[in-house]
């Protein structure tokens, strides 16, 4: 055996392997002397990495301190005075190096107090103080006080201290790690509470909105119009398939008014659509009001009452029985439920009341609704009509029942992000990368419906969907599964969403489009509403209406 031989082979000449030393491997001499030299290079690597940052560290405290202390804020010239991007190369430095400063003093304080430097410690908490105080509210340069450059150098003064007796890169860099942790807690706290109160303010019903309900149900009945109802005879048109007919299912009369004055105001023969307003027992009064005061001059406006419809009972239909039932109301109203910060935005969002109303899944009576109808356009509340709708009635939706506009680009929004396809229920009958589509503008071809008996695939699948294994709460998912295969993909044109949750959508494509969605929780009429959209909508509003201006909704 050769002497710069790596191992002994404890392998015999017949093959077989000697067992005296089953785990053992014999090393020479000169590999020992190799990992020798190799671990000594490696300490010395990490001995010179430390020593490079420390002189690293060493400089950057230096060149921060000297910026403290010999800052200039003069401007050295301006490329246009017409730019504000070039009217100052220092653009909000004092403020920035301020926050610096605070922080730095921070960590130094932490170190004097645990070194006892209780005198050091002192004038560095001072310091941070007065760096505090001058910069107030400020979120820019213009903002502050005109001795901020003083406290900021005098600040950087006191860090020149501190650094002069406590530096120590190891220890800075200990608190400077504990600092970004807490902050980062800090910061995952407030999302969630950020969360938590979108949430809370996109259920909750405005103060204004309301007294528009009770204001409206109120004359409703002291001038006495629920009693001329009953002698009203039904107008030949609610009925006539010749007609352009839409759907509308809300308990916000505001909200409501904009879909119709929109659409109203866009059409080129008006007096050929036919609105039919759904709303509650709760709404019903005030909706009536408003339209009766506030009727479009050619368009014809129907409004009912759900409660009217008999025919909607848990006995016929899945959805009412399943939220009559002990089990949802447990979900939605037990006191330990997960209703709090600590829900995250998932189980809040489903916990919003809308999923618990009938009005939300009655879009999926239509045919039952409107017997007499071949035809009919589905538009949420939310929405607003840009362009003439009625050429919407002449698409070929090649003998599909569900005309939508469809929101999948890439892997979003595709069925996997609303079905549990882990449940084979689902895995075998539906294609997880199939494109979702958007509920808020949607033709249905009615008679389609009746051919195929879409209500009841809706009720198979909302009865197999019991202990809500197979999708959340609401009513796209099981629309997807109801009008899987049997969805017209419209052009994009016709219903752009996101204005309710996207700051960031293009500007061309929401003027240009025929029905703009507020979508998300960001509504127009809420406080939320993201103000370069906000227009979109309150161009449809009627500000001086005497019961909008009763109730001090302005714009």
């Amino acid at each position: 055996m050769e002497e710069n031989a790596a191992t002994y082979s404890t392998t015999n000449q017949s093959g077989e392997t000697d067992n005296h030393f089953p785990h053992m491997e014999f090393t020479s001499p000169a590999k020992l002397k190799r990992q020798s030299l190799r671990q000594e290079r490696r300490a010395q690597r990490t001995l010179d990495l430390i020593q490079h940052d420390k002189e690293s560290d060493h400089q950057m405290q230096e060149a921060a301190i000297h910026k403290s202390i010999t800052f200039e804020n003069s401007v050295v010239g301006k490329y246009s005075i017409w730019r504000r991007d070039y009217e100052s190369p220092n653009a909000d430095a004092i403020l920035k190096l301020m926050r610096d400063q605070i922080i730095m003093a921070k960590a130094y304080s932490h170190i004097a107090k645990s070194k006892n430097a209780t005198n050091l410690y002192l004038f560095l908490m001072q310091q941070s103080r007065e760096n505090q105080r001058v910069l107030g509210k400020a979120t820019s340069d213009a903002d502050l006080p005109s001795r901020a450059l003083e406290q900021a150098k005098a600040m950087g003064h006191a860090l020149s201290l501190a650094k002069d007796e406590l530096y120590d890169c190891h220890e800075l860099a200990k608190k400077f790690r504990a600092m970004l942790q807490s902050t980062e807690r800090n910061v995952d706290g407030l999302k969630k509470k950020g969360t938590f109160l979108i949430q809370l303010a996109a259920k909750t019903f405005p103060k204004p909105l309301h007294c528009l309900s009770l204001q409206l149900a109120a004359d409703y009945f002291l001038l006495g119009f629920n009693e001329e109802e009953d002698g009203v005879k039904k107008d030949a048109k609610f009925e006539d398939p010749s007609l352009y007919h839409y759907a509308i299912f809300s308990d916000n009369v505001l909200a409501t008014s904009v879909v119709v004055n929109s659409t109203v105001l866009n059409a080129k023969e008006p007096e050929k659509h036919v609105f039919h307003i759904v709303t509650d027992k709760l709404n019903f009064a005030a909706m009536k009001m408003w339209f009766r005061v506030n009727a479009p001059t050619d368009a014809t406006i129907q409004v009912e009452n759900i409660n009217d419809f008999k025919w909607l009972n848990s006995s016929y239909c899945s959805v009412l029985r399943q939220l009559e039932s002990a089990r949802l109301k447990e979900y939605y109203f037990k006191a330990n439920h997960p209703s709090s910060i600590s829900a995250g935005a998932d189980n809040l969002k489903y916990r919003n009341p809308k999923y618990l109303s009938m009005l939300n899944h009655l879009r999926f009576y239509l045919p039952e609704v409107y017997p007499k109808l071949d035809k009919i356009l589905f538009l949420d509340d939310d929405i607003v009509v840009q362009k003439d709708l009625a050429p919407l009635w002449e698409v070929d939706m090649q003998g599909k029942v569900n005309g939508a506009v469809e929101t999948c680009k890439e892997s979003f929004h595709r069925f996997d992000k609303y079905l549990n396809f882990s449940n084979p229920k689902i895995s075998e009958n539906f294609d997880a990368g199939a494109c979702g589509w958007a509920f808020g503008m949607n033709m249905f071809d009615l008679r389609e419906w009746r051919k195929r008996n879409i209500t009841g695939i809706y009720h198979y699948w909302q009865d197999m969907n019991e202990d809500r294994t197979l999708w959340k709460l609401g009513s796209l998912p099981p629309g997807l599964i109801t009008f899987y295969n049997l969805t017209y993909a419209m052009e994009r044109s016709w219903h752009v969403l996101g204005l309710g949750y996207d700051p960031a959508l293009n500007q061309t494509a929401i003027e240009n489009a025929a029905v703009v969605h507020y979508n998300g929780n960001y509504k127009p009429w809420l406080g939320l509403a993201f103000a370069k959209y906000k227009p979109y909508w309150s161009k449809y509003v009627e500000y001086d209406n005497p019961y909008l201006r009763l109730c001090n909704i302005n714009e």
